[in-house]
């Protein structure tokens, strides 16, 4: 494994009168470990590293269609971040928080999750009795067999790689496979049960909206409808408000104490957006692999009780009652672009589909000879994608919600000035570049928050 970042350290834990949390974010291709410190003067990243995980295991039962991780690997690289955090930062460690990717789902046998050992910085914990991690990238659940699942009593619609929809899939394909464990979740509610022991899993109103079959305004799975259709309601976790406490840690890990506060297990997504939205009038807009354009929506705000599967738009639980309203589009991006002021090419890059959409490929428009230079493809590519994301939430929707900047991140705009132009000519929005998303500062800082 190798690591791919590791700040150097701008204040030690152990100046008088601070507080640090650690905060961990459990990627799809990576895992990163963040030390937040709290004072007077607010919150500094003391030291961060992360860890490619390289975790991708075969899936056979679901073929090519599957997309599965292995979860001993996964946690080899948490292990790795941490073991690679000063030890005397750790020691005084005073609450954990958690992150991870949505909408995926493990299986485990309660009490038989995980092995722990000691090692030379403390205990650390091995998987035992646990599946592959089906992701959110899954494919095994065809728009025909998502139309054969019962209507779920959500905002949110149901699509392939979300937790509930995976579990369907088992009962229907491979219902021996169910029949092996007793306890279900996201990837970063296992870690949380680990490390607090829990009797049962517990997750939060974010990851458990991205499973679907569930209402956001009850804060309830749909039982009836689940039960009736012979769906395994034993796996559905308890539910807890993002914020909470999940338990107390039931060994010391890495130098961090027994008995420290692990914080009920979060969405990456919204860890992401917290760590760098300091207004309620601003808007996130992130680029890298993909694209997000994020704003809060207004005290109140209640989520339609029913999904709507032609909407480009999601609404995600995010903290103290509130939503976001997300917008994303999935696409490879160029690592340099040359200036090129305008051109009549048109080119739709979404390459993946959208979620509401996914029949929508990218394609390629309006071509002639003297607009196939580089600058020309260039160009057409970042408008593509900037328009893209305008046609799901328009200038005209941001200003009426109250935005009044945005904030930029991601390394395709850190490295972009042709994207950045872009943005600016769709958004006439003031833009601050540099606002960089951080899930697992984001998780630290939730838990700093909520002391």
């Amino acid at each position: 494994m190798m690591a791919d970042n590791q700040a150097v350290a701008l204040s030690p834990c152990t100046t008088p009168g601070t507080v640090c949390t650690l905060g961990i974010d459990l990627g799809t291709t990576s895992v990163k470990a963040a030390l937040v410190v709290g004072t007077e003067q607010g919150q500094l990243v003391t030291q961060s590293c992360s860890r490619e995980t390289q975790a991708q295991a075969d899936s056979p039962a679901a073929g090519a269609q599957g997309m599965e991780q292995d979860v001993q690997i996964i946690i080899e690289a948490l292990n790795e971040c941490l073991v690679a955090l000063p030890q005397e930062q750790l020691q005084r460690v005073s609450h954990i928080g958690i992150s991870g990717q949505m909408h995926g789902v493990v299986f485990w046998k309660t009490n038989q999750g995980c092995k722990w050992t000691e090692s030379g910085t403390g205990h650390t914990f091995q998987p035992e009795e646990v599946s592959h991690l089906i992701t959110w990238q899954d494919g095994r659940c065809s728009s025909s067999f998502l139309s054969s699942l019962p209507q779920p009593q959500s905002h949110l619609s149901l699509a392939t790689g979300f937790g509930c929809a995976t579990i369907y899939w088992y009962l229907k394909n491979s219902p021996d496979f169910l029949k092996s464990y007793d306890a279900a979740g996201t990837i970063q509610d296992y870690v949380v049960a680990m490390l607090c022991d829990l009797e049962s899993p517990l997750m939060s109103v974010q990851n458990a909206a991205s499973w679907g079959y569930f209402n956001s305004r009850s804060k309830s799975w749909n039982t009836e409808i689940l039960r009736e259709s012979g769906f395994p309601i034993h796996l559905l976790p308890e539910v807890g408000d993002p914020g909470g406490i999940a338990g107390r840690m039931s060994h010391d890990w890495h130098g961090i104490p027994t008995g420290t506060e692990v914080g009920i297990a979060l969405g990456d997504f919204q860890c992401s957006v917290y760590s760098c939205m300091t207004e309620r009038t601003d808007a996130v807009l992130n680029i890298s692999t993909s694209a997000q354009l994020t704003i809060p929506m207004p005290l109140g705000f209640q989520p339609p009780e029913t999904p709507d599967s032609l909407s480009a738009v999601a609404y995600f639980p995010y903290f103290d009652g509130h939503d976001v309203l997300e917008s994303s589009v999935y696409t490879q991006m160029i690592n340099a672009a040359l200036a090129q002021n305008d051109t009549r090419l048109s080119i739709c890059p979404t390459i993946f589909g959208e979620r509401h959409m996914p029949e929508r490929l990218a394609s390629v428009t309006r071509i002639t000879a003297s607009d196939l230079s580089l600058g020309h493809v260039t160009r057409a590519l970042c408008q593509g994608i900037i328009q893209n994301l305008h046609s799901m939430m328009p200038f005209q929707h941001l200003k009426e919600a109250g935005v009044k900047r945005i904030l930029g991140s991601g390394s395709a705009l850190s490295k972009n000035e042709v994207l950045r132009q872009e943005v600016e000519k769709m958004f006439p929005f003031p833009v601050i570049y540099g606002k960089d998303v951080d899930a697992a500062v984001g998780a630290a800082i939730v838990m700093l928050h909520r002391k």
